[in-house]
């Protein structure tokens, strides 16, 4: 049965982000690693430059380190969403970053909620005449889900307990690793990464914006509103720019085919990171529309079949 689940919210310099709650981990890593980043000038360090990839892959390490650790269904989990969208968490969080050197992921603890207890997926994005406003994530999972189709229904039923973890440390399809908090139990929904967002200006719809990409959803995301909002580039080109991934385990930088020069990766092996191909070739396909005082603007990710449409 479906039920009610009530959006995150947090900010980036001065853009409101309303993204997806438990038991997808999206918007709560998304606005858990915006929180972060805001502690650092990324705008004077230039689009995917190493410096830039390092941070963002630093934060992303310590973001799905927690993702493991506290997130799954809150209706069978206490899910401290707001100690982990806390700024006072970022702060904290951010301490644990050298500016010149890779962390170990084994060395990265997810934090401890409590001291602040007091306080092949599809995405598409609507905007109407009225400037109404819709972010929708839906999945599967893995392409035709467990392979079954429903006589007479025409559907197939999903492979979503591979989402779960399965045992504690064992990666799922994706890689990810998880713990007790997202372990199997009857009627539990199994932890996703889905992260369908909406970015509001002054109160105002001002960015639609989702993937799909299975663990690589939110750092898709994560990157395309950075794309937007700090390096002012219009939708089309923040959803088909080349991305990064990193998710705590493996302990390894994702990159796409002529994502990343030879020169960033030199710099950033330097400071101890492993560098590596995305194993699939691309990294989420993103869509998104953007919602100017001109009009609407659509953009779809050239990595697919993806594209932007109005009437």
């Amino acid at each position: 049965h479906s039920v009610y689940r009530d959006p995150i919210q947090g900010s980036y310099k001065g853009y409101d982000l309303v993204s997806m709650g438990p038991p997808s981990s999206g918007g709560t890593l998304l606005i858990n690693m915006f929180n972060q980043l805001s502690l650092f000038a990324l705008d004077t360090m230039g689009w995917n430059s190493s410096q830039y990839i390092h941070y963002l892959t630093e934060v992303e390490r310590r973001a799905y380190a927690d993702r493991a650790e506290h997130m799954g269904d809150p209706d069978y989990w206490d899910v401290p969403v707001q100690f982990l969208t806390d700024t006072a968490y970022a702060k904290e969080t951010v301490q644990t970053i050298m500016p010149n050197r890779a962390s170990l992921s084994s060395d990265i603890q997810a934090g401890n909620p409590w001291p602040y207890e007091s306080r092949e997926t599809t995405h598409y994005s609507v905007v109407d005449k009225d400037g109404n406003a819709v972010s929708v994530t839906t999945t599967l999972n893995t392409s035709y889900g467990c392979g079954i189709l429903v006589d007479g229904a025409g559907f197939f039923l999903n492979n979503e307990m591979d989402d779960f973890s399965s045992k504690p440390g064992v990666p799922n399809i994706y890689g990810l690793v998880g713990k007790e908090a997202n372990a199997i139990q009857p009627g539990k929904r199994p932890l996703s990464s889905m992260t369908p967002t909406i970015v509001l200006k002054q109160n105002k719809p001002f960015m639609i914006i989702g993937s799909p990409g299975g663990s690589t959803i939110i750092t898709t995301t994560l990157q395309t509103i950075l794309n937007v909002v700090l390096h002012e580039m219009d939708i089309k080109e923040a959803v088909s720019a080349p991305r990064v991934h990193s998710q705590w385990l493996p302990d390894i930088i994702m990159t796409e085919p002529r994502g990343v020069s030879r020169d960033v990766k030199r710099n950033l092996k330097a400071m101890g990171h492993v560098v590596m191909p995305y194993k699939w070739g691309h990294i989420g396909e993103a869509n998104g529309i953007l919602i100017r005082e001109d009009g609407f603007y659509g953009g779809g990710d050239s990595r697919g079949e993806t594209s932007a449409a109005g009437y």
